[in-house]
């Protein structure tokens, strides 16, 4: 393989965000979170499948962003070197490999249980739906919680054929988490989005970013505790959200003096409290 070829391939890894975990993981955790509770242990086949589904859905609407955001991503230091704004891939480019994403997603969707396909064809039009969203509200984060929620009533339906009335406090407390990092990553981008008229949460909630962000994930492990009181959770679990106190609030004093190298780090490191939050399911189910 010549140097070009290799040179191209990580670009088009770039532009799928393949080598930035961080992202895919914050959408992961919740869609565990409910292959857990839908029928703990879950079958291997099933969690390969929706680990498969979460980093090609994330992949696909990565793309997307950055077709529809190419001149944006060009004004804003943190992304002005992305593989589609700085020159180095074509939009055509682009655009075959958000089609070849788009056919893997395809491909998982036909091995999902005929009561979860109707969920994922929801999940990736309000994924790729996303970008519009930036352009007519100040708070696209509410819209990208929508995207990062659907992995939870597909997993149940995949699993069990229906979506329980349980399910939708985790689909609540999911969205407020989100609201609450994506809040923190639009932070990083304050000074550049103000320049370019962009809009994000973070403008929107101007001086009271850091008290919306802790009241978001008071919400989150809030909605996690009234969940596991409706199902009956086990100690555990609710250790787990006591913890989960504990981390926010590290995540809180990360972001206080609104510095963008700290702010990005708080953002890398939100996805621990879904983890934390999926310790607290998994667990005690492996235990009983």
């Amino acid at each position: 393989m010549s140097v070009r070829i290799a040179a191209r391939l990580a670009d088009y890894a770039r532009l799928a965000r393949l080598e930035k975990p961080a992202g895919w993981l914050l959408l992961l955790w919740p869609t565990l979170w409910a292959l857990w509770l839908a029928g703990a242990p879950p079958q291997p086949a099933n969690v390969a499948l929706f680990v498969a589904g979460v980093i090609c859905t994330r992949s696909f609407g990565c793309c997307i962003n950055d077709i529809a955001d190419r001149r944006l991503d060009a004004q804003v230091e943190r992304t002005r070197n992305r593989p589609l704004a700085s020159g180095r891939i074509s939009v055509g480019e682009a655009c075959l490999v958000a089609a070849a994403l788009l056919g893997c997603c395809l491909g998982l969707w036909l091995l999902l249980a005929p009561a979860a396909r109707i969920w994922a064809i929801v999940a990736l039009a309000v994924a790729a739906t996303y970008p519009l969203a930036k352009r007519i509200t100040h708070l696209p984060q509410a819209h990208l919680g929508i995207a990062f929620g659907c992995g939870i009533p597909i997993a149940f339906a995949h699993v069990t054929g229906s979506v329980p009335g349980s399910a939708w406090l985790l689909v609540a407390a999911n969205w407020f988490h989100v609201l609450a990092y994506d809040t923190i990553y639009a932070m990083v981008d304050l000074q550049d989005d103000l320049a370019a008229g962009n809009r994000s949460s973070a403008i929107l909630f101007g001086k009271r970013v850091v008290l919306a962000v802790a009241c978001c994930y008071f919400l989150l492990l809030a909605l996690m505790i009234a969940h596991g009181i409706v199902v009956g959770a086990p100690f555990g679990f609710y250790l787990a959200c006591g913890l989960g106190f504990g981390m926010a609030a590290r995540y809180l004093r990360m972001i206080k003096q609104r510095d963008r190298g700290r702010c990005l780090l708080a953002f890398r490191l939100n996805h621990w409290l879904g983890a934390l939050l999926f310790a607290g399911i998994a667990l005690p189910a492996a235990a009983g």
